[in-house]
């Protein structure tokens, strides 16, 4: 029972502890509220002794041997019973384990709950194993008492359960919408919900428990929730592919673009600006490619649409090159030295004064200043005009 009396020099004591066969109770209450003065309660290294008076705590003694006496341990004056001359103390006293509890197993379903991701609604199940400990023993004695009979472990546990199964559904959801998966992807993220559920069990924090660590945890469902999402999550990636194509796409066709807007760029600076001719150019060349492509319902009617094509081009390119300012044309010289044309047998000669075929007689080559381009006399030495030397005049071939 936890009371052992004993008769030491004709002085009778009381021990107050824990007895062997409850040592594995998260909660153990003694089950004598009158407590003699001077007993001896000895508390285990891994428990807590709290006494409560008419639904209110007293005191908290930690691991160690105790003498109960006020002289000791002054909150005792606050459960004293005077009617007895101040020789029992009247308390609750509750033996709570502070060490962890390990291996505690759970499991079944976590209720509604529509899936982020396909807005399906399902009933997840969740089984596995826990580790807690009490980190407050005064707000779990307050929060459990009532709940079960003393001593109950089972109970104590199942109550423990059902608040950390509540979490358990708050947290798969709100892990699931930050990760963008659906709640059938969600068992590839192991490791990130057994971390969530150590660090968010609000209901358990608000009783004094906290989760230590996870064990192996299997997240399943029915089989019509499991086809359900099946379905859903697959047209979602279908979907989604069909978005990710498009997007290849479209930065396939802006790449062209961006391509053909730089070569449109460098013709046009090659033609000095001249977008006309270019743009000219390049419907001359669309329209055979296209013609090329679909075809022309018979091969002289395409023949004569891209010669009128042609003409018509043709025009528009000559009357831009007519539009732009005459330059001045430079006379042009015989590569190979001056030479003349024969009046009568229309024979190219050299130079001379008789034509080496018929004998007729030549015209002489005129001759140009190569600094201004000015006619000059063949006896000249320096050009009229410009000053420039007639000795290195050009001379012009006789038409």
């Amino acid at each position: 029972m936890g009371v052992f009396d004993f008769v030491k020099n004709g002085v009778r004591e009381i021990m107050v502890a824990r007895p062997d066969q409850a040592k594995h109770l998260i909660i153990y209450k003694h089950p004598d509220q009158n407590v003699p003065n001077w007993t001896q309660l000895t508390v285990d290294s891994d428990e807590c002794a709290v006494f409560f008076k008419d639904g209110r705590v007293v005191g908290v003694l930690p691991p160690g041997r105790h003498t109960l006496s006020t002289q000791n341990i002054p909150f005792l004056n606050n459960i004293v019973n005077r009617f007895t001359g101040g020789d029992v103390f009247i308390s609750e006293i509750f033996f709570v384990k502070t060490s962890p509890v390990r291996s505690v197993p759970f499991g079944g379903p976590i209720g509604d709950m529509i899936d982020p991701l396909t807005g399906e609604q399902v009933i997840p199940r969740i089984f596995g194993e826990f580790s807690l400990v009490v980190t407050d023993p005064v707000r779990f004695i307050v929060g459990y008492t009532g709940q079960a009979a003393q001593g109950d472990n089972d109970a104590i546990l199942s109550w423990i359960k059902g608040l950390f199964m509540n979490g358990v559904k708050t947290t798969l959801g709100e892990l699931c919408e930050v990760e963008q998966k659906s709640v059938l992807q969600a068992v590839s993220l192991t490791s990130k919900l057994a971390n969530a559920f150590v660090a968010n069990a609000p209901d358990l924090n608000e009783i004094g428990v906290r989760i230590l660590q996870m064990g192996q945890f299997n997240l399943n469902f029915s089989e019509d929730d499991r086809q359900r999402l099946v379905a859903a999550n697959a047209e979602i990636a279908k979907a989604n592919r069909g978005v990710k194509v498009a997007e290849a796409q479209a930065k396939a066709k802006q790449f062209e673009l961006d391509q053909k807007y730089s070569q449109d760029a460098r013709y046009v600076q090659n033609l000095a600006g001249n977008y006309q001719n270019y743009a000219a150019g390049q419907a001359i060349i669309g329209a055979g490619q296209g013609m090329a492509q679909h075809g022309v319902d018979g091969g002289v009617a395409g023949a004569g649409i891209q010669m009128a094509l042609g003409v018509n081009m043709a025009n528009q390119m000559a009357g831009a090159m007519q539009a732009q300012p005459a330059q001045a044309q430079q006379p042009q010289f015989s590569p190979g030295g001056a030479t003349v044309t024969c009046s009568k047998c229309n024979t190219r000669q050299p130079g001379g004064k008789f034509c080496a075929e018929c004998g007729n007689a030549l015209a002489q080559a005129k001759k140009f200043c190569t600094g201004c381009g000015q006619e000059t006399s063949p006896a000249a030495k320096f050009c009229a005009n410009c000053g420039t030397s007639t000795s290195a005049s050009a001379p012009l071939s006789a038409r």
